[in-house]
């Protein structure tokens, strides 16, 4: 039994079934010889409801018998209790909502690294802005779901996206449309570049601002945002002895794709000027992109 977070009421040791026999041992804590020792998995268990399997937070609601449940579950349910089917009413389960203002948790995100041992009450808001929870994929093109460490990501990209990686900081890709004038899909490139031990992916979109066709690129970093910081890059496309040059920060992959394109954050290029670099006869675009990624100064 893990034996990193145990709650212990007495000498000896007695397993705990659920929150109507916790409560009952903690009411008879002071007179009892035995102990009460709760695991990780125990304490998980009794503070899971029973409808929606998730935690329970105050005002957690129980009926005549002692079952407990989420306040939100109980109209869920029809004001009847799920494992006795008695009716609820309006009894809180003080006992439980004490019990947990005293549990130390881990974070859920402890096999990728986490080592936090939270409070019950702020374990949620912890998760959703720990550093160690997985990252949703990047590419944009079928909305993946996969989700993973960074390692697990690259190698997903890879295989499953068949994105190449380039080595180095600077960059030129050439990006062709047979089709620029319908944007009525939006149609992405996706590239992953490596470079100061870190990956960064540019993205390049085609879609309508308003009711006009433009065209985007733009760098993420795979990594957190506090990192993205410490990084700076240019893009720029021209022809026709023109030339349209954008600096920026880039953005974490943390923000989703389309955050960063709907803030207008990279270069955007309209249609009429991408067809002027191109120089083509209008029914092929072709844009050479060009680039480079720095570690700004400390």
């Amino acid at each position: 039994m893990d034996k990193s977070n145990l709650l212990s009421v007495d000498d000896d040791s007695t397993l705990v079934g659920g929150p109507k026999e916790l409560a009952h041992l903690l009411s008879e804590a002071p007179h009892r010889r035995k102990s009460t020792i709760l695991s990780d998995a125990d304490m998980y268990k009794i503070m899971e409801c029973p409808v929606c399997t998730k935690s329970m937070y105050p005002p957690i609601q129980q009926c005549p018998s002692g079952h407990a449940l989420c306040s939100n579950c109980k109209m869920k349910v029809n004001n009847k209790c799920p494992v006795c089917k008695k009716e609820i009413g309006n009894i809180r389960c003080l006992v439980l909502e004490k019990f947990a203002v005293s549990l130390l948790l881990p974070c859920s995100n402890h096999t990728l690294g986490c080592q936090e041992m939270l409070p019950y009450y702020g374990k949620e808001k912890h998760e959703s802005q720990c550093i160690f929870r997985p990252y949703s994929c990047p590419s944009p093109g079928s909305e993946c779901s996969v989700t993973g460490d960074l390692p697990t990501l690259l190698a997903h990209l890879r295989v499953s996206h068949r994105v190449d990686i380039q080595i180095g900081s600077s960059f030129s890709h050439c990006y062709v449309k047979q089709d620029p004038c319908s944007v009525a899909d939006v149609s992405w490139t996706l590239s992953l570049f490596n470079c100061y031990n870190q990956y960064f992916c540019l993205h390049f979109e085609a879609f309508c601002l308003g009711t006009e066709p433009v065209y985007m690129a733009f760098l993420r970093f795979i990594g957190e945002e506090s990192e993205a910081r410490k990084y700076g890059y240019c893009l720029e496309v021209g022809g026709n002895g023109r030339k349209l040059t954008w600096h920026g920060i880039p953005r974490s992959i943390r923000t989703h794709h389309r955050s960063v394109r709907d803030s207008h954050d990279g270069l955007i290029i309209q249609r009429n000027l991408a067809l002027y670099f191109s120089k083509g006869d209008g029914k092929e675009l072709k844009l050479r992109v060009s680039g480079k990624i720095w570690k700004e100064d400390s």
